[in-house]
């Protein structure tokens, strides 16, 4: 079957499009003439196979995208979110949310052929109500296996037992939290925004979370810290808080009004939350009222406190820095291993490897020695 031009044509100017890029931009970054590159969005001629790779890399989409005829799959999965937000993306955010898509692409296929990939999870119907933030909550934990007791420290790690791929990129945009979109091929996926510190990482992970079980209806969403009055944002909030401090047990703390700011702040800790978001869950718990909820709230955990798990203490300080560099990437543990148990497996080579860790061949040896990993054989 011969390839259409002009539908192929199409799609690498959607995709040039979706990073706000221009002809020359692409030209300079991938190596391909920018005439040849207007030539093929208008059709006019056909890449050749490097060519075709070499775009599908750099706009981090699978090649066979443009050797189908199919036009529907003109359209970058990016698209979705950019109209939820209309369009208000700069070029750097354009980017990263490009490769967010692409590593929660990439994970599902390895997880898929590690058969690593779990179910997702769906709601019980009865729980579809807009009012059930609290049944949600419930349904969820009673899913995961958490006690009575239990907090839920490891907030990404149950986004991805319930299916949902989650990963971290820091963002330009301050206004944006998070954001969730259901992606044609690995379904729910979650991005938080890892400029903020890491409590408020921990909030907007359950909040996505809320957005991905009772939201996948709208398909893409964009959550912005000036649409607190949204009806959905209300409700993923609620959702968030009940899940990081369900109700039974802050009625089980000392009284909050009675204590210490030093002992509210530990409480706080105790919890991984600000004081911010206590004050509110307690006031919703109605445990403080709103002069006492509002002195909570005013208090702030020291940022030493907040520790990111992915970069322990044991950690030298130059490790420090290029594990905090991989995870502004949106490079986490969890698929860092994915990717290097796959290669382990003889699934995938070393060269998709820095592909899938979006590393050039020289860094990968660097971050192999960083996770205690070997590139000798599989």
């Amino acid at each position: 079957m011969s390839l259409n031009l002009a539908i192929l044509g199409s799609k690498v100017a959607a995709y040039r499009q979706q990073l706000s890029d221009t002809v020359d931009e692409v030209a300079i970054a991938t190596g391909v003439a920018g005439e040849r590159i207007a030539a093929i969005e208008a059709g006019k001629c056909e890449p050749t196979g490097d060519e075709i790779l070499i775009l599908s890399d750099y706009f981090r989409c699978d090649y066979k995208v443009f050797l189908s005829n199919d036009a529907a799959a003109g359209s970058p999965p990016a698209q979705a979110l950019y109209r939820a937000k209309n369009e208000d993306f700069n070029k750097d955010d354009r980017r990263a949310i490009c490769d967010f898509l692409y590593l929660c692409e990439t994970e599902h296929e390895l997880a898929n052929e590690l058969g690593r990939l779990p179910k997702p999870f769906e709601l019980p119907p009865a729980t579809h109500v807009k009012r059930s933030a609290a049944e949600g909550v419930a349904a969820v934990r009673a899913h995961l296996g958490h006690r009575g007791q239990e907090l839920p420290y490891d907030v990404f790690g149950d986004c991805r037992r319930l299916g949902i791929h989650v990963f971290r990129r820091r963002l330009g945009d301050s206004n944006i939290s998070g954001l969730f979109i259901v992606h044609p091929v690995a379904g729910k996926c979650v991005l938080v925004n890892s400029s903020e510190d890491m409590y408020r990482q921990r909030f907007s992970a359950a909040h996505e979370l809320a957005h991905a079980l009772f939201d996948a209806g709208t398909v893409a969403r964009v959550s912005l810290r000036s649409e607190g009055s949204n009806p959905l944002e209300r409700h993923a909030n609620a959702f968030a808080s009940e899940y990081l401090m369900p109700t039974h047990l802050l009625r089980q703390l000392p009284k909050l009004s009675a204590l210490s700011d030093d002992e509210i702040k530990r409480w706080a800790n105790h919890f991984k939350v600000s004081c911010d978001a206590l004050g509110v869950a307690a006031q919703r718990a109605r445990i403080v009222d709103n002069q006492q909820s509002r002195r909570i709230r005013d208090l702030r955990v020291a940022a030493a406190d907040k520790v990111d798990p992915e970069i322990p203490a044991s950690l030298s300080e130059t490790q420090r820095r290029q594990k905090s560099t991989l995870l502004d990437l949106g490079l986490s543990d969890h698929y860092v291993a994915l990717c290097f148990d796959a290669h382990r497996n003889g699934l995938i080579s070393a060269g998709r490897l820095a592909e899938a860790l979006l590393l050039s061949h020289g860094e990968l040896q660097e971050v192999a020695a960083l996770y205690g990993r070997s590139l000798n054989g599989h």
